[in-house]
């Protein structure tokens, strides 16, 4: 597709705005109210251009759909004409056990639409917004959740989950399967997760916290903080502190590294491992008492316990390793 130049002075924009009957005026609101019966399990997806959208698992077997409707006073129409277009005509369909929330506000220009929706428990969601924040809990899942810009918090979801934006924060918390993040700008930050991690992120701190499988967070430019690892882990930053708190568990492989940022290994007083850890510009320190097997200026290689536990390799460019007890 070419892209032309528009650019133009704003008097003769304005009076071609005008002279093709563009109208501008208040804004107005306005709100709408819809009730679906369904049975059995369904899967709702929602798409919006802008607005808030908050999805909640109820009880009662019923999907509840209230939006919150706002047209601007900039437009080919009148903003009463097309908040009353939408008013009588809410983007909510039902085919057979999916329902599809938003899908014909694409003909609507300079509308935006906050929802509030419950749903029953055993539901799928697909959520997609351009602009807005997105709140799903207590829904059973999948959960897939998108925004271009805006955040995206779940909870309590018992399925697999995975949220991406643009320009926004992530946060999880409850996930009762395995979940994938992914922010472009912005945080995230998960916990009291049951199967596997893996998170990316152009720029931006990730925080995983008691996670229940494996794993895997990078970070091109923020931190990556992990709380209670027992499984695989493989947490990288090109530019930020690398922070792992945990036990190795027998079989387990922690892989750590940071071009650029210390990296802080916490661990068990009694845990058994084998450590191998390079800093090519920093120091190496251990807080904990271990049975060093090679030893050089940048290097260490050494026992930590017994060494019959899982292996753990640090490596960093610029920065310190230190290794600490949790």
């Amino acid at each position: 597709m070419r892209l032309r130049n528009f650019a133009a002075p704003a008097g003769l924009l304005f009076a071609a705005l005008a002279s093709a009957g563009c109208a501008m005026g208040p804004s107005v609101s306005g709100s709408f109210d819809r009730t679906v019966s369904v049975k059995g399990p369904i899967r709702l997806e929602l798409n919006n251009t802008s607005g808030d959208v908050s999805i909640t698992g109820s009880a009662d077997g019923k999907v509840h759909v209230h939006g919150d409707a706002h047209a601007s006073g900039i437009g080919f129409e009148s903003p009463e004409k097309r908040l009353n277009e939408l008013l009588a005509n809410p983007p909510i369909e039902q085919h057979g056990d999916t329902i599809r929330v938003g899908e014909e506000m694409r003909r609507l220009r300079n509308v935006s639409v906050s929802y509030t929706i419950e749903v029953p428990r055993e539901t799928e969601v697909a959520s997609s917004l351009l602009s807005g924040a997105q709140t799903i809990q207590d829904v059973r899942g999948p959960v897939k959740a998108e925004a271009a810009s805006g955040s995206i918090r779940v909870s309590h979801i018992e399925r697999q989950t995975q949220l991406s934006t643009l320009s926004g924060s992530i946060r999880a918390d409850n996930i009762g399967d395995d979940i994938r993040a992914s922010s472009a700008s912005g945080t995230v930050t998960v916990s009291n997760i049951k199967g596997d991690v893996r998170i990316s992120a152009l720029s931006g701190s990730t925080q995983i916290i008691k996670p229940g499988g494996r794993v895997e967070a990078s970070t091109a430019s923020g931190s990556v903080d992990v709380e209670g690892a027992t499984s695989d882990v493989k947490a990288h930053a090109a530019s930020g502190r690398v922070n792992v708190q945990g036990n190795p568990g027998a079989n387990s492989y922690w892989d750590l590294k940071t071009a650029s940022g210390s990296v802080q290994l916490g661990v068990p007083a009694n845990a058994s491992f084998h450590l191998a850890a390079q800093a090519v510009s920093g120091e190496i320190k251990t807080d904990i008492p271990v049975v060093v097997e090679e030893q050089g200026k940048h290097s260490l290689r050494a026992r930590v316990g017994s060494g019959d536990g899982g292996r753990v390799e640090v490596h960093t460019v610029s920065g310190e390793i230190r290794l600490r007890a949790s």
